[in-house]
């Protein structure tokens, strides 16, 4: 595909963040895409896993209709609700599919959207205005989710002009894509990110959607299709899911024979909590924490299996 035809590629795309220091090498900024196979119970950016524009609502933002009542005249289809009581409530049924006018019209951001369309050209401007920390910290862009590589041809053609614009390029991915896609994005990527996060496929399905054959099959492919790319291995380290030393130590067999793969264990956290509650949903992992002596543990299973391509996230 040319260049132009490239930049003016459009995609959804609910946030970019800069200064990241935990994706990839460097200093990095990492792009959001919407839309996600997976629908995993511990995930941290509910808002990334439908793939259409979402309506949220930070009851904190709002001025109260006391005060404006700019969201219920904006709102075409009446989906927003003036509750007995003078709160707002979302008709989700009503919302779907709708241009969100209310948002636009919200002077608070109380009512915000997850979820823009955006051209690589754009995107790309505002990931070209930190170069110069990228050069000095061999740093650049990772596209992230979400699963980014579901929007396969926004995505491709993210990494393409970003090479072009001699910009580094990661993706975080969970690997549940076709493997032309993946096959395709790899030669574009310099580092790649890629979640294993459990061995048995029943378990696997029942806490994230999905089985994870295509993942483990798309894992090894990618592995061994150029051995000198590495590739850091991931696993979100869940309560009552994979926090034991069987569950790692089969993990760091899996990733055994592939020497150009290290590891890395991400403890669970509930920083995404709040914005389920902007999305009218419940969260799933509810108030379960990880207690502070599992990671240590799980470390040094993992260390008995891969030594030190072991990593301690920071």
């Amino acid at each position: 595909m040319s260049a132009l035809e490239d930049k003016k590629k459009k995609g959804l795309v609910f946030n970019i963040q800069k200064y990241s220091v935990h994706d990839g090498p460097g200093i990095r900024t990492i792009v959001f895409l919407k839309g996600c196979p997976l629908s995993c119970n511990w995930c941290s950016n509910p808002e990334s896993q439908k793939s259409e524009p979402e309506l949220a609502f930070n009851a904190g933002r709002c001025l109260t209709f006391s005060k404006c009542t700019r969201c219920l005249q904006a709102c075409l289809r009446g989906a927003i609700i003036r509750e007995a009581d003078d709160t707002l409530r979302i008709d989700r049924a009503l919302c779907d599919g709708c241009p969100k006018n209310c948002a636009e019209a919200c002077p608070s951001q109380g009512l915000i959207v997850y979820g823009q369309e955006r051209s690589v050209d754009d995107v790309l401007k505002v990931v070209e205005q930190d170069a110069a920390f990228y050069t000095r910290s061999s740093g650049g862009l990772t596209l992230s989710g979400g699963e980014p590589l579901m929007q396969g041809e926004f995505a491709l053609a993210l990494l393409r002009d970003a090479r072009r614009r001699r910009i580094k390029t990661a993706v975080e991915t969970c690997g549940m894509v076709p493997w032309k896609t993946l096959e395709a994005a790899s030669e574009y990527l310099n580092y790649v990110l890629y979640d294993i996060k459990h061995m048995d496929s029943g378990i696997h399905e029942a806490q994230t959607g999905c089985s994870n054959e295509r993942i483990l099959d798309n894992f090894r492919k990618l592995a061994l299709l150029d051995p000198d790319k590495t590739i850091l291995a991931r696993t979100p380290v869940i309560p009552g899911f994979n926090d034991s030393e069987e569950a790692i130590i089969a993990i760091a067999k899996f990733l055994e024979p592939f020497p150009n793969v290290r590891y890395e264990m991400l403890p669970y956290h509930r920083l995404g909590t709040q914005k389920y509650h902007f999305l009218d949903r419940v969260p799933p992992m509810d108030e379960v924490t990880l207690d502070k002596s599992v990671m240590p543990r799980l470390i040094d299973a993992a260390r008995s299996v891969l030594g030190d391509r072991v990593e301690v996230a920071k």
